[in-house]
């Protein structure tokens, strides 16, 4: 099968990569020159692990192509697939002007025969029928088109495995010539089929984003709790955690979520519940406890700080990724800058695009323990495993106070009191 993917993002390009390597050919269109110079020669532009390798293997094996054109891409694919950004307006609303700038150059490029164009693309619901009255309009009077809507569920850092190990695969069409082709597609892949109309499509994936970040934010809510009564977040949560109506997979306390989807997706369907006339307060209070989450980790720092300067470990909104979008990191540096704070960083692959956001504001070191050098304490914002192993004796020595201020509860307190630490996490007795 020829397939095309519009967009070379994270869903994109990894998807794209998948369905080469499955054997289809497979067309990446994009908009920058450089980007698909570099993307041709094997370069993913993206940090995620297996990426690189799979792109030049396919690259190799000629079943992957890069290009700006639309014309000889659209007009031999079965199936196109939208995968372009939908960025939050100011009041939040999802904007949907690249994808419906990109469904009007599909349009103009289709064949005499029939394509189908799905979308996966976070959107609104109701887009996808938007998608097929702008293709409609402009497309040659012989091209059958057909819509689907074929939502992602990837989390970056471990997107090859979710995209190839899927827990299920949602395609939801009015066609069912566009479901048959999507069922073909996706042969290959394991996960429960769930075949639906366009409507509920569209509102799974931020069904799913919203009830993530819920348990981020349910899980910082009782960390709140458990700092004022001296009880242990993560005994709480994981006693909680082994009803099977519950579990504990996302539940972590923490520094709040972040990325390029959960910030999104919550605030884009706050704005589709006013406009529907739904009350969205849950999901606003899911909004607030985040932002809480962020600001009670700072206070923490400023208020037991031994000192003005402080090393940073951590940088991407999660581990195993370069993604700086909504990245707790940048409001808490940003917070602790205004407080007076000086501040060194290291993170393992972000550094690049923090860089290019805050500039020379804090300075970047070249390696975790150099980060350390001079600091009063050590700030872990990001769970990278190389943290979660540290030598916390050579951390010791090297901090002029033995203070750690952990975002992610990545040690254990009573190791850290046995080293001589002052320990502060979240949800937990501070190790003082």
């Amino acid at each position: 099968m020829t397939i095309t993917f519009i967009g070379h993002g994270y869903v994109g390009l990894v998807t794209a990569c998948v369905f080469a390597d499955f054997g289809n050919k497979v067309w990446v269109v994009g908009r920058s020159p450089d980007k698909i110079k570099k993307l041709q020669s094997g370069d993913p532009l993206i940090y995620e692990p297996g990426l690189k390798e799979m792109l030049q293997k396919n690259l190799t094996a000629d079943r992957l192509h890069f290009t700006l054109s639309y014309e000889k891409a659209i007009a031999e694919s079965d199936i196109v697939f939208i995968a372009v950004g939908t960025p939050p307006k100011e009041n939040g609303e999802a904007d949907l002007s690249m994808v419906l700038s990109v469904a009007e150059k599909i349009g103009r490029h289709l064949a005499n025969r029939l394509t189908v164009v799905s979308c996966k693309s976070t959107v609104p619901v109701g887009t996808n029928a938007k998608i097929k009255a702008v293709i409609d309009k402009i497309k040659p009077q012989k091209a059958q088109v057909e819509v689907a809507s074929c939502p992602e569920f990837l989390r970056e850092g471990t997107a090859l495995n979710d995209t190839i190990n899927p827990d299920r695969v949602v395609i939801g069409s009015n066609s069912k010539q566009a479901i048959s082709k999507l069922l073909e597609l996706h042969q290959p892949l394991p996960g429960e089929r769930v075949i639906t109309d366009l409507s509920s499509a569209e509102l799974i994936k931020y069904t799913a984003n919203a009830m993530l970040a819920n348990k981020i934010s349910f899980a910082n809510l009782i960390a709140f709790y458990c700092e004022k009564v001296g009880a242990d977040v993560e005994a709480v949560l994981d006693a909680v955690g082994l009803d099977k109506r519950i579990g504990r997979i996302f539940m972590n306390p923490g520094v709040g979520y972040g990325g390029s989807c959960f910030p999104k997706d919550v605030k884009a369907l706050i704005k589709i519940g006013e406009q529907l006339g739904v009350d969205p307060l849950f999901l606003e209070t899911v909004e607030k406890i985040n932002l809480q989450a962020k600001q009670s980790f700072v206070n923490k720092i400023v208020k037991h700080s031994p000192g003005k300067h402080l090393a940073v470990w951590g940088l991407s909104f999660k581990a195993n990724t370069d993604d700086i979008r909504e990245a707790p990191s940048l409001f808490i540096i940003n917070e602790l800058l205004n407080q007076g704070f000086t501040i060194t960083a290291f993170d393992p692959v972000a550094q690049k695009n923090t860089r290019a956001i805050l500039g020379d504001k804090i300075n970047y070191a070249e390696s975790p323990y150099q980060a350390l050098s001079k600091a009063d304490a050590l700030v872990i914002i990001t769970e990278w495993n190389e943290f979660k192993h540290a030598d916390l004796i050579k951390v010791k020595k090297l901090l002029k106070q033995p203070v750690i201020f952990d975002g992610r509860n990545i040690y254990n307190p009573q190791i850290l009191k046995k080293l001589g630490f002052r320990y502060y996490s979240v949800g937990r007795n501070s190790t003082v």
